[in-house]
């Protein structure tokens, strides 16, 4: 058992409803004292917080809601029920999660801004919040790997696509080194779609790990917006959605992959040698 699990004394449930209001419903074997919020901590963001009341309802039982009107600014959020005057409060332990509305839920093609909350457990075993705000947001959808590139569907939000819109590959550390393909419009509102060859990615040896962000320009000079996949109930996919990769070059390999943050991006790498 970690110390913040030893630490804690407080499960919450977390249901999300279809216009994204979360519910925290929280047991606790002592009662906090009149005051007591839900406080939310955005990990790295010195003196950012967000507290949401706390009601009774149920001996033992509290209750703390955030409504999709709330702002929690993008980030990764710890959970701790704070009474006044306290200056080490309990983090929150992760109890059931019903998040099933998130992952039929989609915004308008025309909202301006798009405002995405994940309630998940942390490696350490506390309840945290992944938030994202985009505007616009280029959501992606469907992709399929070829034996030379990717072809990528998606939805973009908050901003309408010119015909000569592009996708644009950035090498990660290196803003000289880009990539653009054209973006071609499907059938439904805001839907996008294009196919981003690997060869032109990889101009010489590839000594180590390269990490190509993608980012879509609806319009010659608008700004850019990159291009991730954030609508349903998964916090980070890094890890899970996992796609084959493809030579490219001599010793070089090139896999579709998802950072951290569910950025859509695409790595470049040395192939393993073949015994």
């Amino acid at each position: 058992m970690t110390a913040a699990t030893a630490d804690a004394t407080v499960r919450a449930d977390c249901v999300a409803d279809p216009a994204g209001t979360l519910t925290f419903e929280l047991t606790t074997a002592t009662a906090p004292g009149p005051g007591a919020v839900l406080l939310l901590r955005r990990r790295g963001g010195a003196g950012t917080t967000v507290r949401l009341p706390l009601t009774t309802t149920a001996p033992g039982r509290l209750r703390a809601v955030l409504e999709p009107a709330t702002e929690l600014p993008e980030g990764w959020w710890d959970t701790y029920v704070e009474e006044p005057g306290s200056e080490d409060p309990p983090a929150v332990l992760p109890g059931v999660r019903d998040l099933r509305t998130l992952v039929d839920r989609a915004p308008d093609a025309a909202t301006a801004t798009v405002r995405w909350r994940v309630p998940y457990p942390t490696l350490d075993g506390r309840l945290a919040v992944r938030s994202w705000v985009r505007a616009p947001h280029a959501e992606a959808g469907a992709i399929r790997v070829g034996p030379a590139g990717m072809s990528v569907e998606g939805v973009l939000y908050g901003a309408g696509a010119e015909e000569d819109a592009v996708v644009e590959a950035r090498l990660q550390g290196d803003p000289s080194r880009l990539h653009r393909v054209p973006l071609t419009a499907t059938g439904e509102p805001g839907g996008f779609a294009f196919t981003l060859p690997y060869a032109p990615l990889v101009t010489g040896p590839v000594a180590e790990e390269q990490l190509w962000w993608l980012w879509l320009i609806p319009a010659p000079g608008a700004e850019a917006v990159r291009i991730s996949r954030i609508l349903d109930d998964v916090w980070t996919r890094h890890k899970t959605f996992v796609y084959p990769g493809r030579p490219v070059a001599e010793g070089a390999m090139a896999t579709p992959c998802y950072t951290v943050g569910n950025d859509l991006s695409v790595r470049v790498e040395p192939r393993p040698a073949t015994a």
